[in-house]
């Protein structure tokens, strides 16, 4: 099927409204609670309550909803109506609500021009993946890590998830995760004078390229020898055929022209890209390395290149964390953590960009490579990967993925959360306290592993972008090297806790409590409260921390309300500042967490 066909089968009337309706629901009940919208209480039937959102245009919009724990909503959507001049209608379409609202909340047109066009993107992409469910009845249980990540649905609490400004269609099809396509990366050679190669102890670069490459790289050198040039004196990396095209041939044309870059062919290998969309799993040599590539396209809140000072310490911040791991039985024989090494980088930074100041951030990361440990080195026999986001998919049927594991593994759901609760929080929490060390354990970064569809263990990863240390002073830290003090976020207690609290209660766990109590009928207070449980669990098995237990205090009544919708539409906008954005403050959200 050529594109055109694709398009037309794709977007018909019934898919589309369908996604738009799903997308709207989402607009409202994020928006509530990020309080970009304040609708009313107009009626209330038992749990059930029925608000109307007045608009300064004279609009109104109702609907129902109930009330979640985390000041959280789950909104019907169904019952979401447009009413005007005495017109009410059912309410279907995204991008209309947006406009509607954009006076009332103070939206620039700017903003909203441009996010109208990522809420269209988003909008075919829901709807490719709505056909992929509707044509293709698989059992997701069944599925290789890397071929699940491509069913997956995208960020459950930002609306915009699958934006992706820079991408044409074609793009769309070629590279977006869920069109599962696979893709052989392209290879340059880059002069060791302009470009760095940064790696853990006892790792070599002739070592780990020929083990990515194999006799591919003796075909790399004999070029580089027919162009009259010196393999010594140049490193081979991989890199984006996307990235190839739209910014290094334009951005490095004098790199090109130098032969400071020189162009090597097309590696063998195939790989699938990931939820990230820069990441790719090599799916012919599975236990070759993960490869994480700029692709500058702007997706969710940022561009998705590399950092360059955060690619060279990479194989740093990995030593320092594999560290901690090596030294701490819990962490390594107890809770037999997984922690995918960023173990090899090579940067390049871009001749002029990089000597400008306030130059916008995304010039800054446009050439760079990282390569990090394959998860399916990791697993013994028997051992099953899956994104940890996956719990909140929906099949074909409406049917939690979730539910597809608890069936097979023939536990109870309390069993089950148990095993769940108790292997995802050990590693983070005993990280946090003892250590003051977080990471960004959202559901793209952590890694389930399954054994009989049972939770046995996590992997964590990406630790380039989302290690965050503590700037309260704590033993452990006081030897910290100084390269890590300069790029490794600090953060004060509450700011720590964040990431735990944020990362995953709010961006994953409060939607997987919604599933439980919508298609099990377990109620979220339960679920809330098994995950006190397994905090106090752990702070009671190590009675000796109990100071840390105070200082990053995941149990007080409040946390300032991290919002990620809202740093699009109201803060930050389309700006392109010389830092990346960071998730917008505002208000405060009551944690059900506390007694």
């Amino acid at each position: 099927m050529n594109k055109h066909q694709t398009i037309t089968s794709v977007l018909n009337p019934i898919s589309w409204e369908i996604v738009s309706v799903q997308l709207l629901t989402k607009m409202i009940a994020e928006f509530m609670y990020e309080e970009i919208i304040y609708p009313e209480q107009i009626e209330t039937k038992g749990n059930m309550i029925r608000y109307r959102l007045p608009l300064d245009n004279g609009i109104e919009y109702t609907f129902e909803a109930k009330k979640r724990l985390f000041d959280s909503y789950h909104v019907f959507s169904e019952t979401i109506q447009r009413h005007q001049s005495g017109l009410s209608t059912k309410a279907t379409n995204p991008n209309q609500f947006l406009l509607d609202l954009q006076s009332t909340i103070g939206m620039s047109a700017t903003t909203t021009a441009h996010l109208i066009r990522e809420y269209n993107h988003t909008l075919i992409a829901d709807a490719h993946i709505l056909e992929n469910k509707q044509n293709q009845h698989k059992d997701l249980t069944q599925l290789d890590y890397s071929e699940l990540e491509g069913e997956m649905d995208g960020h459950p609490w930002i609306t915009y998830n699958k934006g992706r400004i820079g991408f044409g269609y074609d793009d769309y099809l070629s590279y977006a995760p869920e069109q599962k396509q696979p893709v052989q990366l392209l290879w340059i050679a880059v002069h060791k004078e302009k470009a760095g190669f940064y790696a853990i102890d006892g790792l070599m670069y002739d070592e780990l390229i020929y083990k990515e490459l194999g006799e591919q790289a003796l075909d790399f050198n004999n070029h580089l020898l027919k162009s009259k040039s010196n393999p010594h004196h140049y490193y081979f990396m991989p890199i984006h055929e996307w990235q190839w095209n739209n910014y290094i041939i334009p951005f490095f044309a004098e790199e090109l022209a130098n032969r400071s870059i020189i162009y090597l062919g097309v590696g063998e290998d195939k790989y699938l890209p990931q939820q990230s969309i820069r990441t790719f799993v090599n799916l012919d040599q599975k236990n070759r390395h993960h490869v994480k590539l700029p692709m500058s396209i702007l997706n969710t809140l940022v561009y998705r290149g590399l950092p360059g000072e955060r690619t060279v310490l990479a194989p740093t911040i990995t030593t320092f964390i594999q560290d901690i791991w090596q030294k701490d039985a819990f962490l390594n024989k107890e809770c037999r953590l997984i922690l995918p090494g960023e173990i090899a980088s090579i940067n390049y930074d871009h001749p002029h960009y990089s000597k400008m100041t306030g130059v916008p951030y995304h010039y800054q990361e446009l050439l760079g490579c990282i390569w990090r440990e394959s998860i399916y080195s990791f697993l013994d026999e028997g051992e099953q990967a899956i994104t940890l986001a996956s719990l909140l998919h929906l099949d074909e049927q409406g049917k939690p993925f979730f539910t597809a594991l608890l069936e097979n593994s023939g536990l109870s759901l309390e069993e089950w959360l148990d095993h769940l609760l108790s292997v995802i929080l050990s590693p983070l929490l005993h990280y946090l306290y003892r250590y003051g060390v977080v990471f960004s354990p959202h559901g793209q970064n952590t890694i389930l592993v399954l054994k009989d569809f049972v939770p046995h263990r996590i992997a964590i990863k990406d630790f380039v972008d989302d290690v965050n240390i503590s700037r309260h002073p704590i033993p452990e830290l006081s030897n910290l090297p100084n390269d890590l003090k300069k790029v490794l976020r600090s953060e004060d207690p509450e700011g720590l806790c964040q990431f735990i609290f944020t990362g995953l209660f709010i961006c994953h766990m409060r939607y997987l409590s919604d599933l439980l109590e919508t298609y099990h009928q377990y109620p979220e207070f339960e679920f809330w409260s098994k995950v006190r449980s397994a905090i106090v669990h752990y702070q009671s098995r190590f009675p000796e921390q109990s100071e840390r237990y105070d200082l990053f205090d995941l149990l007080k009544p409040k946390f300032t309300k991290l919002c990620l919708n809202r740093n699009r539409m109201l803060d930050y906008g389309y700006e392109n500042g010389d830092d990346r954005p960071h998730a917008s403050e505002f208000g405060y959200v009551n944690n059900a967490l506390s007694k």
